[in-house]
């Protein structure tokens, strides 16, 4: 009869081990799906014309660079379709300069508000953190809102890279 005691006993451990590995996979899926939402979370962002406001609340202006950048790059292919349309090389050659000046003076305004946004997030971390170590809830409130402005600069520049990127694989 021990014998078939312990028979059992194996098959209840194994029955219990593979149970035991099936909710940790099921619990690591689980994980796993939170993570990707709050990283997903995270990085919502709506773009406006000239602005881009976040998950966080916050809501920056664009770099002018980028808005006057888009402009010339739009007004450049206009120039460059019309030129071709009408056949004047001189018209297709200024359109093909300005898009890429446009895209240059695009280009200034994303870094200008990118590491704008990296500095203002690191300080507003590195304040934050005094502030709340010194206990003063006002001054961490502050900082919080210049981190929130700082990662909304930076996921707004974000959101613009990847659309050129998409348009580019097109």
């Amino acid at each position: 009869m021990s014998a078939n005691n312990n028979n059992t006993s194996t098959l209840k451990s194994y029955v219990d081990s593979a149970t035991g590995a099936v909710q940790n996979l099921a619990q690591g899926k689980v994980k796993q799906q939170k993570a990707e939402a709050e990283y997903d979370a995270s990085h919502a962002t709506v773009k406006l014309p000239g602005a881009t406001a976040s998950s966080a609340g916050a809501v920056t202006r664009d770099d002018p660079d980028r808005t006057a950048g888009s402009w010339n790059q739009t007004m450049g292919s206009a120039k460059e379709f019309v030129g071709g349309v009408v056949g004047s090389e001189n018209l297709k050659q200024t359109g093909r300069e300005q898009n890429r000046s446009g895209q240059e003076q695009e280009a200034r305004g994303q870094i200008s508000d990118y590491t704008s946004g990296v500095g203002d997030r690191v300080s507003g971390a590195v304040g934050g953190a005094v502030a709340g170590l010194t206990g003063d809830r006002s001054k961490q409130a502050e900082y919080q809102a210049k981190h929130d402005i700082g990662k909304t600069q930076e996921r707004g520049v974000e959101h613009d890279l990847r659309k050129q990127a998409e348009a580019r694989q097109q």
